[in-house]
């Protein structure tokens, strides 16, 4: 079990307010452990109480990259975390990570920041291998969320519901989830 507490300080410290919570960051962990020697993708690292939960779930051939645009952000995640050969941090705008790995294929995508969910989702699917997991969090109203955002949430879900090359379902659990699942072959 990861102790949130160093998070939770670092967090606080930071003014950082949008961390993964204990009950998504248990279920991601959860999943992530469902793709043995996958490759797996974080978009937002934050402090990084989510990628503590996601390298807890993967095994030693898994690869995990995580991209968080705050570097000071990225560098406390680092800091908290320690070196560990699974994982790739990278400090750079999500859309552009996103486009700059267009033909790459990804196990499961955790979409905890703005790109990859409100923008540049299409491009982000097209990452996800079939059979793959999109998943995503803070779908319930937050405390944090800026005016008008319920609407975009309810775009989000209406969007992803209606894709044919997903199987999603929506949890009313923690912050709200969907997970989703990318139809097609496998190879």
């Amino acid at each position: 079990m990861i102790d949130p507490a160093p998070f939770q300080r670092t967090a606080v410290q930071l003014g950082f307010d949008a961390s993964c919570d204990a009950a998504t960051a248990s279920l991601l962990g959860t999943l992530a452990a469902s793709k043995p020697g996958g490759r797996l993708l974080e978009l937002g690292t934050g402090i990084g109480f989510g990628t503590a939960h996601l390298l807890g779930g993967i095994d030693a051939r898994a690869r995990l990259d995580t991209v968080e645009l705050d570097g000071r952000l990225s560098a406390a995640a680092q800091d908290l975390l320690g070196l560990d050969p699974r994982v790739t941090f990278t400090v750079q705008d999500g859309t552009a990570w996103i486009q700059a790995h267009q033909g790459q294929i990804f196990d499961l995508i955790f979409a905890d920041t703005w790109p990859g969910k409100f923008s540049a989702l299409d491009e982000t699917l097209t990452l996800l291998a079939p059979g793959g997991i999109y998943f995503i969090d803070d779908l319930l109203p937050q405390p944090n969320w800026p005016d008008g955002h319920q609407a975009k949430v309810d775009g989000l879900q209406q969007s992803l519901l209606a894709r044919t090359d997903l199987q999603c379902v929506e949890l009313n659990w923690a912050t709200g989830l969907m997970v989703c699942v990318k139809l097609g072959a496998m190879t």
